[in-house]
């Protein structure tokens, strides 16, 4: 099974990541976790970007906060999947983050989640590898039908409070 890098471009943005890390886990998708940042060690970066398809990977997750470069500079080095989190910052909400990850230019794509979204960035990058794994196709159909009955269970609980009124 390929692996999933993330990436991300501080340590501080570790809180958002680990729910990516558990979410992968519980596909038993193999992670690793890394720091790099985009503008001060852009070398590493690009270097790892450039070696990963190589070195066993068929996703990058990337979180960063405020210019959130990261993403892009990873996209421009790879042909792989690049799932870019933005990361909430104290200045700007995090809307910073959104924009520098999403605004791409043409053929340098970036899929993007939302500020802090790193449990979906898991998700979506384990349907990319489900594209050509049964296995996890069959989890991730499990995880939807899952969440289906945790709905249905949450409405017929409201329905029962309804009735109390």
């Amino acid at each position: 099974m390929k692996k999933v890098a993330i990436i991300m471009g501080s340590d501080s943005d570790f809180p958002v990541v680990s729910k990516a890390v558990k979410k992968l886990k519980e596909f038993d998708v193999p992670c690793e976790v890394h720091v790099m940042s985009a503008h001060r060690t852009p070398d590493a970066a690009i270097e790892f970007s450039a070696n990963a398809r190589a070195n066993g990977f068929g996703v990058i997750i990337a979180a960063a906060g405020m210019a959130a470069h990261l993403a892009g500079v990873l996209a421009a080095k790879t042909t792989l999947p690049v799932i870019g989190i933005p990361c909430k910052s104290a200045q700007l909400d995090g809307m910073d983050a959104l924009l520098a990850t999403v605004m791409m230019p043409t053929g340098i794509p970036v899929a993007t989640v939302a500020v802090d979204g790193a449990a979906n960035a898991a998700i979506l990058a384990v349907e990319m590898l489900a594209l050509s794994d049964d296995a996890l196709a069959q989890m991730l159909e499990q995880m939807k039908q899952d969440m289906a009955k945790g709905v249905a269970e949450k409405d017929k609980a409201m329905q029962l409070k309804v009735a109390e009124l």
